[in-house]
């Protein structure tokens, strides 16, 4: 006799539902860090049973234990302290919510009690799902230093009721933020954050919302051409663009130009821009480099120290550079960013790309194989050894934007 095999939790789908029940549990005024605490139990016991026995409707499945939890933890209190816990004895129904539960959720992580900082780091936990590892990743921070700053986000927000709406520029940023984790991995996170922007763009008239939309769609449609059959990384101009989702695109630039048209142009709208150029080009020798390196103008004239204050902005700007006027004028521009990101691996990849539109294979390779050493991404660190050694074989033409450009 064998045994049968037990049924598989879908991991993705129990993900997707942690913050619309978080946001139901807060909408109704409960504590959020007794509310995320009573959650994670819950998804404890949702690993135990739904295997065995799924319920019809996980969602409120979810949402009654964790109220149960919290009933159990308020009628414990009450009987230390003697207070009166009727109120509490049982968990409400699960009725409809007004509105997206997430987006709600998400202005509620971004509120302006916490700094900035602590906002984008709660959101991402508690909306995008990301484990502190990957948000402590995402700001080249220790992962310990990531725990103690949203326990200390947690905790600003403890008895306070999350009636206030967040700052809508950090919204943005934090969409943008879950975004980039979905696109460089965790597909389910930048359909999320597509679904989230497109919400926001119902409640504001803001054109940076669309922008941010327009951005992602453009970025988006690319998706499937940007790995290979074995799951390598494709560079952009390598990409089979017959692959790219042409509808998408088509949406990205309406969606663009009616934020364009406001005449309050941002930094989604340039960035915005700037992927439409690359969408727009058939093959990569079609690319409008100069159109390109006039938006990248504009990006780097939104801030008074680009340098310091968007690296990431004057980097993608010395690639234009590098295209236009040649790659020793784009290591020139490159050269100015040392100091600031010299010891990441992104400015070591463009130096390559640089290199290697210029000629110098040997600087090229070096400087592919630095980059390597720094990725702490395993798909990017791949591709860059591959890139190093097929610059020492001298083989190919140049890679466009190589381990930096978006893909």
């Amino acid at each position: 006799m064998t045994d049968e095999p037990t049924p598989r939790l879908d991991e993705g789908a129990l993900r997707a539902l942690v913050p619309r029940v978080l946001a139901v549990l807060v909408r109704r005024g409960e504590d959020f860090s007794a509310a995320e605490d009573a959650l994670q139990e819950a998804l404890l016991e949702a690993q135990r049973v739904w295997p065995e026995h799924p319920p019809r409707d996980p969602r409120a499945w979810l949402v009654t234990v964790a109220t149960r939890r919290l009933v159990d933890v308020r009628r414990s209190e009450a009987a230390r302290h003697r207070r009166e816990e009727a109120t509490y004895a049982e968990p409400r129904p699960v009725g409809a919510e007004e509105g997206d539960d997430t987006l709600f959720l998400l202005f509620c992580c971004c509120h302006p009690d916490l700094t900035p900082a602590s906002q984008v780091a709660l959101t991402l936990r508690a909306v995008g799902g990301l484990t502190t590892r990957e948000i402590a990743d995402a700001f080249y921070v220790p992962e310990a230093t990531m725990a103690q700053r949203i326990s200390r986000a947690k905790r600003a927000l403890r008895d306070r009721r999350l009636d206030r709406a967040g700052d809508l520029a950090v919204v943005l940023r934090v969409l943008y933020l879950v975004y980039s984790a979905g696109h460089a991995g965790r597909v389910d996170l930048a359909g999320e954050a597509v679904r989230l922007a497109r919400q926001l763009t119902l409640a504001t008239e803001e054109p940076e919302a669309r922008g941010l939309l327009a951005l992602m769609l453009l970025n988006h449609a690319r998706l499937p051409a940007r790995l290979d059959p074995e799951g390598r990384i494709v560079t952009l101009d390598r990409q089979d663009r017959g692959l790219w989702d042409t509808r998408e695109i088509a949406e990205g630039v309406r969606v663009l130009q009616s934020a364009l048209a406001v005449g309050r142009p941002g930094r989604y709208q340039v960035e915005a821009a700037i992927a439409a150029l690359h969408d727009d080009a058939a093959v990569a020798e079609e690319t409008d480099w100069p159109q390109v390196l006039a938006w990248y103008d504009d990006l780097v004239a939104l801030t008074d120290d680009p340098v310091r204050q968007d690296p990431a902005a004057v980097l993608g700007r010395a690639v234009a550079v590098g295209h236009v006027l040649g790659a020793a004028a784009g290591l020139r521009e490159t050269d100015r960013l040392a100091g600031v990101i010299g010891d990441r691996h992104r400015w070591h990849a463009v130096r390559g790309h640089l290199h290697e539109l210029g000629g110098d294979l040997p600087a090229a390779a070096t400087a592919y194989a630095e980059a390597a050493r720094l990725a702490t991404n395993l798909a990017e660190r791949d591709h860059l050894v591959r890139q190093a050694a097929r610059a020492r074989r001298g083989a190919g033409g140049p890679v466009a934007g190589a381990g930096m450009m978006p893909a």
